[in-house]
């Protein structure tokens, strides 16, 4: 190399090292005035405390309990995976929640491409009538479940009313209220994160496809649908996630066949069996680990949690 372009080439080493340096001091300079002066782990003290105190040190004192009382076993575990009652618990508690996610999203993907489609004023309307049901509690929203489909409720009432039936159908406390009243209670977990990635992709796209002669079907299959897998995945994981840890809704409007592993928990802790209640928790927990795992490595969570952001 000659001595000028020797000369140009460290004056650019030169220039792109004070940039470089110039944005580290610009940023720094940034931070500390976006949090006055104090050091950032400081700010984060509180919410680190809180977590520790209320959420990590139960979650490790529940799976200690469920190993070392009477004394360190295993015994809990063994005796929960070797009962066939237990594993049909479980099998109860996985298939409400994959029925519920999935009823959840079929209802509510056409909703969030209506909002996502909307004009913002219109669709801020329609959101509040979807976060209608968060200013209630979960506790009202079963009961008012519970008179819908009771014997004398309004949908026994209609029906024979219209001639459809003679005698009362049993609707309360069977497997279908229960999917049905959890798919309403939990339909907006699936909704908001839909509508907030069918809301940025751009409506230019679906209708270039259009020109290009794709039929509607092939649009939604080849277009809007992989542009929307982040919204399906994270709504699709927290309904699931709810779902399978549910107890109030079940409970009440369930029956003896629909016995969730949350319903046990709290057969075991009336029992004062604690130890064997922490052991079925901390398989709950990792029932809701193990599919937040399973979905992040079929879908690919970072490629789709990047692509929302």
């Amino acid at each position: 190399m000659s001595r000028p372009e020797n000369v140009l080439s460290g004056i650019g080493r030169r220039s792109a090292d004070a940039a470089s340096a110039s944005g580290r001091t610009a940023s720094r300079d940034t931070w500390r005035i976006a949090t006055f002066g104090v050091p950032p782990l400081l700010l984060l003290a509180p919410l680190l405390l809180l977590l520790g105190v209320f959420y990590a040190y139960p979650v490790l004192a529940m799976m200690w309990r469920s190993i070392a009382e009477p004394h360190v076993t295993t015994a809990h575990y063994q005796a929960l995976f070797s009962s066939p009652i237990y594993m049909l618990i479980f099998w109860i508690t996985a298939r409400i929640g994959l029925v519920t996610t999935v009823a959840a999203l079929v209802l509510g993907y056409p909703v969030a491409y209506l909002l996502a489609r909307l004009p913002r004023t219109k669709a801020n309307l329609l959101l509040i009538a979807v976060l209608l049901p968060f200013w209630t509690s979960i506790l009202v929203r079963t009961y008012a479940w519970m008179v819908l489909l009771g014997r004398d409720g309004i949908i026994n009432q209609a029906l024979r009313a219209i001639g459809v039936t003679q005698y009362p159908l049993r609707l309360l406390n069977t497997t279908f209220a229960v999917d049905l009243a959890m798919t309403h209670v939990l339909l907006p977990f699936m909704i908001l994160p839909l509508y907030a990635t069918l809301r940025g992709i751009d409506p230019a796209l679906l209708k270039a496809a259009a020109s290009l002669g794709a039929p509607p079907a092939a649009t939604f299959r080849q277009v809007l649908l992989p542009l929307s897998l982040p919204g399906v995945f994270a709504g699709s994981l927290l309904v699931f996630i709810l779902a399978i840890g549910f107890f109030i809704t079940p409970a009440l409007v369930g029956g003896p066949r629909d016995l969730m592993i949350s319903m046990l928990i709290q057969q075991q802790v009336e029992l004062l069996n604690w130890p064997f209640a922490s052991a079925l928790a901390v398989v709950l927990l990792a029932i809701a680990l193990g599919s937040f795992a399973v979905l992040s490595k079929a879908l690919g969570v970072e490629r789709l949690f990047g692509r929302m952001a």
